[in-house]
C-alpha cells in the first residue's frame, strides 16, 4: 500500500512548477519575436536528421464556466464568433503548411481547449479536412481530442472517428452531486457512462479521464466512490489532478468558497486512497498524476525510459517538434519555445497581415538545454545517470551542479532520493514530490529564489 507521510508533505509543500517546460512559460519574453520563430523553423527543416512533427490546435470556446477552471478559454453560444475564429485558425495552418519541409511527418495530433467539441459535428469535420489537406500525416499517427459529454452527440464523436481520431480524452472531475454544482459543472453519471459506451462502440483505441482533488466538499468516502466508478469504466488512463485554488490569477475561482474546499490533511488522504485505489485496481502510478494501464503506450514508455513532457502532460514522443496553433498556444520547435497572441483581436491582425501570431518565446542557450535535458529525465524516468549528460553536454556533472547536488542532501535524508553509482534514483515517497526535487536544477529558481507564482507542489 501506498503511504503519505504527511509532516514531509507538508514540509515541502511550496509553489512550484510543473515543468511541462524549461524554462517556464513565466520565462518568456516579448524580446521573442515572429521573426525568431521563423529562423527556428528554416533551421529545423534542413540537415539529415529532420524531426517529425506534433500538431497542437487551441480551441478555446465552453458553453458554460467551470469554476474550477485554469485553462485559457472563451465562454460563447454565438456561433459566429466561432465560425471567425475557425476561419482565421484556417490562415494559421495556411501560413505553417507552407513553411514546413513536406517531408516532415505528422506523428501527433491534439485537440484541446476549452472544448473542442463545443464545435458542431460539421466545424469538427471540416477543420481536420484542412489540416489532412496541408499536413504530411504518419499512417499511425496519435490523433487524440478533449471532449466535454455534457454538450455532446454521438454525432459529435462519429464526426471525430471518422476524421481520423483514435484517443479521447474526457474530464469527469467527480460523480458527486453536490461538488458538481459547487463547481458548476453538471455532469449526472448516467450521462458519463453512456458516453464511455460511445466511445467504445466507435472502437476509439484509448481513452482516458480526467478527475481532480481538492474541490469544494471532496471527502476520502466521497471521493472514493468516484474512483470505484472511474475503476468500472476501465479507461486506459487516468489523469488525478490537485485542484490549484489561484484566484489572483483566475478572477471565476473567486466563485468558490475557501472554507468548502478540503484542508489539507483531508486533500493528501484523499490523494492517498486514490492512488492506493488506482494501483490495486493494476493502473500504473507513472508519476505525479497520472496512472495507465500496464498495456498502455505511457506505462511501457515509462519502463522502457522513453516518457517526455510536454504542455499537454505526459508524452510517447519525446523526438518530435509541437507546432501549437490558435491563441494562447505555445510552440515547442528547436531551441526555441513561443506563445501565440492572447485575445481574439489580436490573432485576427496578425493573420490579416500574414504574420504568425507570437507573443513571446524563449531561446534555449546551452546551460537551459543541459539543465532541461536533467529536469525532463528526473520528471520522466524518475532517475538520472550522470554519465549521459555529460556525454552529451560535455560537462563534469558533479562539478557543474555541485551547489544543487549539495542542496539534496536533505532530501536525501527524508529518503526522497539516493545518489549511487553516479545517477540520481527517486525513491516512491520522492514521486509525489517530484516538482520538488526538479526545482533543484532550475537555474531560474536558483539565481532569483522566486517560485511564488506557480501553484503549490502538491
Amino acid at each position: 500500500m501506498f503511504g503519505i507521510d504527511v509532516k514531509l508533505i507538508n514540509k515541502y509543500d511550496k509553489p512550484g512548477p510543473r515543468y511541462t517546460s524549461y524554462p517556464t512559460a513565466p520565462q518568456f519574453t516579448e524580446g521573442f519575436t515572429a521573426s525568431n520563430l521563423l529562423e527556428e523553423i528554416k533551421s529545423t527543416n534542413s540537415g539529415n536528421n529532420l524531426k517529425d512533427i506534433s500538431l497542437y490546435f487551441h480551441l478555446p470556446f465552453c458553453d458554460t464556466l467551470c469554476y474550477f477552471c485554469g485553462c485559457n478559454m472563451i465562454v460563447t453560444r454565438n456561433r459566429d464568433r466561432i465560425s471567425k475564429y475557425l476561419e482565421y485558425l484556417e490562415k494559421e495552418i495556411d501560413i505553417y503548411s507552407d513553411l514546413i519541409n513536406p517531408s516532415r511527418k505528422i506523428k501527433q495530433l491534439h485537440w484541446g481547449g476549452g472544448t473542442p467539441t463545443h464545435l458542431t459535428p460539421d466545424e469538427i469535420r471540416n477543420l481536420a479536412s484542412v489540416i489532412k489537406q496541408k499536413f504530411n500525416f504518419d499512417d499511425n499517427a496519435e490523433a487524440s481530442c478533449e471532449i466535454d459529454p455534457r454538450e455532446l452527440s454521438f454525432e459529435h464523436l462519429l464526426a471525430l472517428r471518422n476524421s481520423g481520431f483514435n484517443r479521447i480524452s474526457m474530464g469527469v472531475q467527480d460523480f458527486n452531486p453536490l461538488v458538481q454544482k459547487t463547481v458548476n459543472r453538471i455532469q449526472p453519471e448516467e450521462l458519463t457512462f453512456k458516453v464511455i459506451s460511445w466511445i467504445k462502440d466507435l472502437k476509439f483505441s484509448s481513452f482516458n479521464l480526467d478527475l481532480m482533488y481538492g474541490l469544494p466538499h471532496q471527502t476520502v468516502d466521497s471521493f472514493g466512490d468516484s474512483i470505484k466508478k472511474i475503476i468500472e469504466l476501465e479507461p486506459d488512463r487516468v489523469a488525478l489532478f490537485n485542484y490549484a485554488h489561484v484566484p489572483w490569477m483566475k478572477k471565476h475561482m473567486e466563485l468558490i468558497n475557501v472554507e468548502d474546499i478540503p484542508n489539507p490533511a483531508e486533500k493528501l488522504a484523499i490523494l492517498e486512497m486514490s492512488i492506493n485505489e488506482l494501483t490495486s485496481a493494476g493502473y500504473v502510478f507513472i508519476g505525479m498524476d497520472h496512472f495507465a494501464k500496464p498495456s498502455d503506450e505511457l506505462a511501457i514508455a515509462l519502463k522502457e525510459k522513453r516518457l517526455y513532457r510536454n504542455f499537454q502532460g505526459y508524452s510517447t514522443h519525446s523526438e518530435l517538434d509541437l507546432f501549437a496553433l490558435g491563441i494562447t498556444s505555445i510552440s515547442q520547435i528547436g531551441k526555441t519555445y513561443s506563445q501565440n497572441v492572447k485575445t481574439e483581436n489580436e490573432y485576427f491582425n496578425c493573420l490579416d497581415t500574414g504574420i504568425l501570431p507570437v507573443l513571446k518565446g524563449y531561446s534555449l542557450n546551452e546551460d537551459d538545454m543541459c539543465r532541461k535535458k536533467v529536469i525532463m529525465k528526473l520528471m520522466c524516468d524518475f532517475e538520472l545517470d550522470f554519465s549521459k549528460i555529460e556525454n552529451e553536454f560535455k560537462i563534469n556533472f558533479e562539478d557543474y551542479f555541485s551547489k544543487n547536488l549539495e542542496n539534496l542532501s536533505e532530501m536525501i535524508n527524508d529518503n526522497l532520493l539516493k545518489i549511487e553509482n553516479r545517477k540520481i534514483i527517486i525513491t516512491e515517497k520522492g514521486r509525489l514530490l517530484i516538482r520538488n526535487i526538479a526545482m533543484n536544477f532550475d537555474g531560474f529558481i536558483e539565481r532569483n529564489h522566486d517560485s511564488a507564482r506557480y501553484s503549490r507542489t502538491v
